[in-house]
């Protein structure tokens, strides 16, 4: 599959290499022609949506290295996954290589910000986000799909990100990868083996299109909290870095960080000051890094109910930061 390496630039400051052709339109024509009468019409329906929007999608790469600094300060704890990426990205951006960064497992206790940081890292390279909760599955075929066979069958996620999508290399988080439970008739990562390879990757077959997609540029970030439940074959194919919790001053610029992105990101936020006070930090700090977005939430609105315009320590309730099961 051919990838065109004229660069289109973009308004934030990145660079679109060019275009890839993630599947080939023939190959989908072929499949659609061949189909039987009565054939599963949300087969049909995949294949001709497939041919309609076509097989290309941007492949992108920074045009200048990502402010990594500003993220290890907002997250301390990642430095050392930081500075690993730093060194392979330097090396794809003075080349016409595309954008292709190792798999990484992010180790460590829950709610320490694992699939927050992955979704930050999508946002500073500029491509496509796909999330897949290897804890609530109810079927060993969400990332390679079902056969068209069966009832209520259906596409994998892996497919709907690239097919569905605008990006040929998306940062693709399988999260709580440890949780997956392998059935006796199917095992829910066995897709992973030849995803985590490149090689294998550029002919990726979900199994209810049954059309190739090339899946080589995605960018595999997978976290967990116990590597002895995952099989060592998943263990070598990916960079394994233990995430410990932050420490003091630490939690207290995560908690700076989530504060300014929530005040930022909502036009409300506006009555706020740019930064919360001391005593506030302090409290906030207090909380694991997966709870701080929704006690912040909580205590702009408890501020906002008593005709204030600025956070004080007792906004931060306990039933504001009750856990969550998923990550912040």
């Amino acid at each position: 599959m051919q990838q065109s390496h004229s660069p289109i630039v973009g308004g934030n400051g990145f660079a679109i290499a060019g275009f890839k052709q993630v599947y080939a339109t023939q190959a989908v024509e072929s499949a659609l022609e061949d189909l039987q009468p009565g054939a599963n019409e949300a087969l049909r329906s995949t294949y001709e949506k497939m041919i309609r929007v076509g097989g290309e999608r941007f492949s992108v790469k920074p045009g200048r290295m990502p402010d990594f600094d500003a993220l290890a300060d907002e997250l301390p704890n990642f430095a050392e996954v930081l500075d690993d990426l730093r060194k392979q990205l330097v090396l794809c951006m003075e080349s016409d290589d595309p954008l292709q960064l190792s798999p990484v497992l992010l180790l460590g206790d829950p709610g320490i910000g694992k699939t927050h940081f992955a979704k930050r890292l999508s946002q500073m390279l500029g491509t496509g986000y796909g999330f897949i909760s290897m804890s609530s599955l109810t079927a060993g075929w969400v990332l390679s799909g079902a056969s068209s066979q069966w009832r209520n069958s259906r596409t994998g996620k892996v497919f709907d990100t690239l097919v569905h999508g605008d990006y040929a290399n998306p940062v693709m988080v399988v999260d709580e990868i440890d949780k997956a439970s392998a059935e006796s008739h199917y095992d829910p990562l066995g897709a992973l083996y030849s995803l985590l390879e490149i090689e294998t990757a550029r002919s990726f077959s979900d199994e209810f299109a049954e059309v190739p997609i090339d899946c080589s540029d995605i960018i595999w970030i997978a976290t967990a909290n116990d590597a002895a439940r995952i099989p060592e074959p998943i263990l070598n194919r990916m960079n394994v870095y233990q995430i410990e919790p932050p420490d003091a001053a630490g939690s207290r610029r995560i908690a700076q960080a989530i504060y300014r992105e929530i005040r930022e990101s909502h036009n409300w936020g506006r009555v706020f000051p740019s930064l919360p006070s001391d005593a506030v930090t302090d409290r906030l700090a207090g909380v694991a890094p997966r709870e701080m977005r929704r006690t912040l939430l909580g205590a702009f609105g408890t501020a906002r109910l008593d005709g204030r315009s600025e956070l004080i320590a007792d906004d931060l309730s306990e039933r504001n930061a009750r856990r969550q099961r998923m990550g912040f």
